[in-house]
């Protein structure tokens, strides 16, 4: 169930499943498609060869246009995670769950905070403290009266950004090559639509 309060992260499930069920359609009515004769008849199959094309082309557009909207809102992409990022740092105090996650990803990425290390003293309301996170090498009670040499002070909205964009050659890539076999499915079912309407037995 969806609530009101939502998140981004809680809502890629739902679309997980949603796009899994769609594309299990798409391969059920290829199936149907390529069954043989005795069980469909020309007509039946000829259809159902279109709607498998269709879908296919659905699937491509809806990729293609994803692939738009991410370029053209890459910033607004961004944007959203130094917003969510600096609202669970409010939480981090209060949540051991936040702070678990932050605390990985600072690690993980050698970051700290939003935009910097300054951030944490606005959140835990002490000056010289960012959580162990933050430390290079992390020990218990490292992040109090640190060096600033001792810890990562680079921010971690601009680190994870970077990160990003470094792999979206990797995305594009990948992309392509599902978007050319998703091609490939459309020009052979527009094929066998074809071959079907002259009169070709489907085996």
């Amino acid at each position: 169930t969806i609530t009101p309060g939502a998140t981004p992260g809680s809502l890629l499930p739902v679309v997980i499943i949603a796009v899994g069920a769609f594309l299990f359609l798409v391969a059920f009515v290829g199936c149907c498609g390529a069954c043989k004769e005795n069980y469909y008849s020309k007509r039946d199959s000829r259809s159902l060869h279109l709607q498998f094309a269709i879908f296919l082309s659905l699937i491509m557009l809806v990729e293609v246009a994803a692939a738009i909207a991410g370029y053209v809102f890459r910033d607004k992409v961004i944007s959203e995670f130094n917003k969510d990022f600096r609202q669970q740092m409010q939480n981090y105090p209060q949540n051991n769950h936040t702070a678990l996650i932050l605390d990985r990803m600072q690690e993980d990425f050698k970051c700290c905070g939003a935009a910097n290390y300054t951030d944490w003293e606005k959140i835990l309301m002490v000056t010289k403290r960012v959580p162990d996170s933050c430390c290079v090498n992390v020990t218990q009670g490292c992040g109090i009266n640190f060096n600033m040499k001792d810890i990562h002070t680079e921010g971690c909205v601009e680190r994870i950004g970077s990160w990003l964009r470094n792999k979206m050659l990797v995305v594009a890539a990948a992309a392509l090559g599902i978007a050319f076999v998703e091609v490939l499915g459309i020009i052979f079912a527009c094929c066998l639509v074809k071959s079907i309407r002259s009169g070709y037995e489907v085996m």
